[in-house]
């Protein structure tokens, strides 16, 4: 992928003096490349590494870790789900049992994992999954496959849209605390905020 940003100029982290040192870790602990993993295992990490690089239209290493990471912790934490569909398996069972069917996918396609299969026949299968279209096997029994490409698109992008660089390019200033915006009206910019550039 090659970025364009609108605020090319523009860098969050410029702005986090203006954060409370809590706030400050946070977002700097984002930029920190995790390379290990409490619940998923290498070749699940794999799998989710070219998923998410094609669902994100974005394969900067950083960014794609930084998604695995945080799905990794939501899988490792298991705090339960604030809703879930009916025949929907549990989070930590849909992505387990998901990432082994679609990693199946790819032996099934051209005998190797999915990981390295090449980014077209990965794109046709991820449309068919996202469409419940995908043939059925014994590894895809009990996993509904929409509700999977579904539970693994939010948290790609939960992931994704919280990364700094993202916001960066985006053009969303951080965190507003302590120090919060004064020019409220439509239009209007506080004088830290990001300018669109055409």
């Amino acid at each position: 992928m090659t970025t364009h940003s609108h605020y090319p100029t523009f860098n969050v982290m410029d702005e986090q003096n203006e954060w409370d040192a809590h706030t400050r870790n946070v977002v700097n602990a984002r930029l920190i490349r995790e390379n290990t993993y409490q619940y998923l295992t290498h070749v699940e990490a794999e799998t989710l590494r070219a998923w998410c690089g094609l669902l994100m239209d974005d394969h900067r290493g950083d960014i794609i870790q930084y998604i695995l990471c945080h799905i990794d912790e939501v899988l490792s934490e298991d705090k339960g789900e604030g809703q879930r569909k009916v025949n929907v398996p549990p989070a930590r069972i849909l992505l387990r049992q998901g990432l082994k069917a679609i990693d199946e996918t790819g032996w099934i396609e051209s005998s190797k994992p999915f990981f390295q299969l090449d980014e077209l026949s990965q794109r046709q299968i991820m449309l068919q999954i996202s469409s419940a279209t995908y043939p059925s096997t014994e590894k895809w029994d009990g996993i509904p496959q929409k509700a999977l490409f579904q539970k693994l698109l939010q948290l790609s992008v939960e992931a994704y849209y919280s990364h700094p660089l993202v916001w960066s390019e985006i053009g969303f200033g951080g965190p507003a605390y302590p120090r919060g915006y004064v020019r409220a009206e439509t239009g209007q910019l506080d004088p830290w905020e990001a300018v669109r550039k055409p």
